[in-house]
């Protein structure tokens, strides 16, 4: 019970807060809005996933959104050159394991700091894009939007993809022995090498597995519009590691797990509808997730004092 406290008290805010929409606006859960959110919300919940795997690893990357944007851009071309929709899905895949194999490989490979590197990382592809696209849009052609299905089967798929890495990543780190290298390594990268594993390659191999699940959530928030923004996924990496600190994994690595992210990510996803539900004023939205964010941090840190008495 103590080892999964943080992980439960999450979800028991979650529930108390769905309860509470339950009872005060019931139009919450009328199920086509509410696909919609979860369709929407569907891609973070993918990046989430794959940076809790990074910090896992005590490593961070803040360059997910812009690397988001360059592989939503990428796809979208493909795309509107009249390419098939699954050749732009694995262009859109593969560039992001690439990009993420970057960072990977200087953060394990040369030993520079994670935070400096996704740093400059974030804003060399930003800006790069910027450059090259000057702010156009990327048009689509027919049949790219909800993979040329209906849009509540395109959004049945989004929402089945989310959930298939979400029980992958889940499956991994409980029962393959590549999961149990990424504790180890975020644990005590030194007590994992003597124990035989490399931390160099489990560190490098996150990042690029971070890289190539944010090159599909690229496509899975692509299909939902008609149109790319080139200036997409702007605040994505905050989102994403708020649900993950939230939803129990520790900033110094080691410990929590996916479904405490999902608990997390649902907590903060559903804060900004619920005040539009219950008529709160929305500029309450930011300041309750910062409350949350900080709460989390707070316990964690608490915790750890006690652990280290």
């Amino acid at each position: 019970m103590k080892r999964h406290f943080r992980e439960l008290s999450v979800t028991g805010a979650l529930l108390l807060l769905l309860l509470s929409l339950a009872i005060f606006a019931p139009n919450f859960f009328e199920p086509q809005p509410l696909l919609s959110r979860l369709t929407a919300a569907a891609p973070k919940l993918v990046v989430a996933c794959g940076i809790a795997l990074v910090i896992l690893c005590r490593q961070i990357d803040i360059s997910v959104g812009s690397l988001f944007a360059v592989c939503s851009v990428s796809a979208g071309l493909l795309a509107a050159a009249k390419l098939p929709l699954p050749v732009a899905v694995i262009a859109s895949v593969t560039l992001g394991a690439v990009g993420g194999a970057l960072n990977g490989a200087l953060v394990a490979g040369v030993g520079l700091p994670s935070i400096v590197v996704t740093l400059a990382t974030m804003v060399t592809w930003r800006e790069g894009l910027r450059l090259t696209q000057q702010g156009v849009f990327v048009n689509l052609p027919d049949g790219v939007q909800w993979f040329g299905l209906p849009m509540a089967a395109g959004q049945g798929i989004v929402c089945g993809l989310a959930l298939a890495v979400l029980l992958a990543l889940a499956y991994a780190l409980r029962f393959l022995s590549v999961g149990r290298f990424v504790y180890a390594v975020g644990s005590d990268a030194e007590a994992a090498r003597l124990a035989g594993i490399r931390p160099r390659l489990v560190t490098f191999g996150v990042f690029v597995l971070l890289g190539a699940l944010t090159g599909l959530a690229a496509v899975m928030n692509l299909v939902q519009s008609p149109q790319v923004d080139p200036g997409t996924g702007r605040m994505l990496e905050l989102e994403a590691i708020a649900a993950v600190v939230v939803g129990g994994v520790a900033v110094s690595g080691g410990r929590g797990n996916v479904w405490g992210v999902l608990a997390g990510f649902l907590l903060l996803a559903c804060i900004t509808p619920a005040l539009t539900y219950l008529d709160v004023k929305p500029y309450w939205d930011k300041a309750i997730q910062g409350a949350v964010i900080l709460l989390a941090i707070v316990a964690d840190g608490v915790r750890r004092r006690k652990l280290n008495r």
